[in-house]
């Protein structure tokens, strides 16, 4: 049976394991930088290179930056009252194009899943919580993904967070359930952001 030699065999393997790459489409992106330029190659290692040495999490809001604080968190204009909770780094970008959301974010990478073995201790909620001790939150808007992992996140922070005194809100399910954020058009987002409703 015919294999490929180990280089291309490795490479095949290593893009495989993206998320979304299946081994065909990991075969066709190998036999593609195959054929790139060098200077197209090399440029796309750099780019991962540079990426993963300069960006890490904001120490206030948990999300992907390459200073610290993060640009959002260190904008004064935004309101500080209002708080949006995520699950990605992706999902802010998301919220940020409706451009009708002003206040800070805070991003919990991931959500709660039992059945992937992921709990609350594997999440930025400890980090969230830190955040109570240092600075009045009006509102908590929590914008998690319209999914089982999502809805049981959403319930969780919310008895975390409604003993604080603070206001819950959940963004109005103009969201597609087993969508995510990262693909909802700016109208959806911004319609289901105001018709945000308290949690109970």
């Amino acid at each position: 049976m015919f294999q490929y030699v180990g280089p291309v065999a490795n490479l095949i393997a290593a893009l495989s394991k993206l998320p979304g790459v299946g081994p065909k489409t990991a075969q066709r992106l190998a036999f593609h930088l195959l054929h790139a330029p060098e200077a197209e190659v090399k440029a796309l290692t750099d780019a991962i290179i540079e990426a993963k040495a300069k960006v890490h999490q904001c120490s206030i809001c948990c999300n992907l930056t390459d200073l610290d604080p993060c640009q959002i968190c260190s904008d004064p204009s935004r309101d500080r009252s209002i708080l949006c909770v995520v699950e990605e780094p992706k999902d802010v970008l998301a919220m940020e194009r409706t451009r009708e959301y002003k206040g800070q974010y805070h991003v919990l990478h991931g959500a709660i899943s039992p059945m992937e073995g992921i709990g609350p201790d594997d999440l930025k909620i400890s980090e969230l919580l830190k955040r109570f001790t240092k600075q009045d939150f009006k509102e908590v808007i929590i914008a998690t993904n319209p999914n089982v992992e999502g809805e049981a996140t959403a319930l969780y922070l919310a008895r975390l967070l409604k003993p604080m005194g603070v206001k819950v809100t959940r963004i109005a399910h103009g969201l597609p359930v087993g969508g995510e954020l990262e693909y909802a058009d700016e109208m959806t987002l911004a319609r289901a952001l105001e018709g945000r409703r308290e949690l109970e």
